[in-house]
């Protein structure tokens, strides 16, 4: 029996997915919950698992393609009289391809015999393409979204479009030396790189960003920090960071001015119960934002223990749905990297960033005008001007501030 596999629905807010790589081919023979293919979506990387026991028989999308939840992106052949707990996920994860054919951008009589998917449709309405111009390059001749990409990079339009129809377009082509000839480098653009691209774009033109930056003196954190840095890490498996400080102070300011702990929904401003802190890892040129749930009730050893085991599932690419949802408020350590300043691009819907910079002893003016050597650090906060304004962002840094200058061996418990 022919059943259909389709794309998964992996978070509450996810409306499509991208093909990375297909793990299967046709011919294949597969066990239920077998991973099929790796996915992408704007936010998370998964594995594709089969919900069927059988025989892969077509590939329907090609790899690098992106389709909506719910599309078909592969079939397989199932023997008949399969157990009633397969039976069921079939209904959940498979039905019969429906695709609708697309109608001509320069065909007023009939509609095209070519056949695609929602995704693929909507963008050749988008761009004014004749699909019948486009060559397909998927299974059957189906037009992918990387052939119509590839027709409006290349200027593939239709010469029947009448002059009112036609898109602007350049008076005047320069003609551009290929990679060959001038010694650049081509690198292809990656599915994550594409959607974090998209989703810092969206961030930037949609959010009124403004900043502000405030200096701490946390010598009194380094001392601490260094005095239990070598037990713990002996003691736990993992490192006691700078960072982990940080957070915890952060996500107690937060319960303290909740205004921060907030997110934009359009028509009204939600403020969060749960203090979920999104924290940036990077693995090459790929960029997650996993999030500590209730952040707020863990101790700096559990905020430790939290930043270690997501940072490692993040270089392995194995972060989960549900290790990436529900962030409330980000905290970057850019100071990881050297970085003194800077300004971050907040991730939406939530109210503002943090940076954390790299402490750096500096002179520093205390007591009766005496000069000494201090640990300082800039922490660099960008919020939307939609939702918080400077007087409560000023407060809320003077109190994360005044949580780390007072972090020292006397009065703080790792634990």
């Amino acid at each position: 029996m022919l059943e259909y596999i389709k794309m998964p629905q992996l978070g509450e807010s996810v409306t499509e997915g991208t093909i990375d790589r297909w793990l299967v081919k046709p011919g294949d023979q597969v066990e239920q919950y077998d991973s099929l293919a790796e996915l992408t979506t704007d936010k998370v990387t998964a594995d594709l698992p089969s919900q069927l026991s059988g025989t892969i028989q077509e590939i329907l999308v090609q790899e690098g393609e992106t389709v909506a939840v719910g599309e078909i992106v592969c079939s397989i052949v199932v023997e008949h009289g399969g157990t009633q707990e397969t039976s069921t996920a079939t209904e959940a994860v498979v039905q019969s391809p429906v695709e609708k054919p697309v109608k001509s951008a320069t065909k007023s009589d009939a509609t095209s015999k070519k056949r695609v998917s929602p995704v693929v449709g909507k963008l050749i309405d988008e761009y004014h393409l004749n699909i019948d111009l486009i060559e397909g390059t998927g299974s059957g001749g189906r037009v992918t979204r990387k052939d119509v990409m590839r027709a409006v990079e290349s200027g593939i339009m239709s010469s029947q479009l009448t002059h009112e129809e036609k898109p602007a377009i350049r008076d005047t082509q320069v003609k551009e030396a290929t990679p060959e000839e001038n010694g650049d480098v081509v690198i292809p653009v990656t599915s994550i790189r594409k959607t974090i691209a998209k989703r810092m774009t969206d961030s930037v033109t949609q959010i009124p960003h403004a900043w502000m930056t405030i200096e701490v003196d946390v010598t009194d954190l380094v001392k601490l920090r260094n005095a239990h840095k070598n037990q713990f890490k002996e003691q736990e498996g993992y490192n006691l960071t700078y960072f982990a400080f940080f957070v915890k102070a952060v996500a107690q300011a937060l319960k303290e001015y909740p205004m921060m702990n907030s997110v934009w929904k359009g028509d009204s401003i939600i403020q969060k119960k749960a203090v979920n802190m999104s924290i940036a890892v990077a693995s090459d040129d790929e960029l997650f934002v996993p999030v500590i749930q209730n952040c707020d009730q863990l101790s700096i050893a559990g905020i430790a223990s939290q930043i270690a085991s997501l940072a490692e599932k993040g270089r392995k690419k194995r972060l989960s749905v549900q290790d990436m949802s529900g962030g409330t408020f980000t905290v970057n350590n850019t100071g990881s990297f050297g970085s003194v300043h800077s300004a971050g691009i907040i991730n939406a819907p939530q109210a503002a960033i943090l940076q954390v910079e790299s402490i750096v002893k500096k002179p520093v003016i205390i007591g009766d005008g005496m000069f000494a050597a201090r640990d300082m650090v800039n922490l660099c906060l960008s919020l939307d001007h939609r939702i918080l304004d400077g007087l409560i962002c000023g407060k809320f840094l003077a109190r994360v501030k005044e949580l780390l200058e007072n972090m020292n061996i006397s009065s703080t418990s790792v634990y």
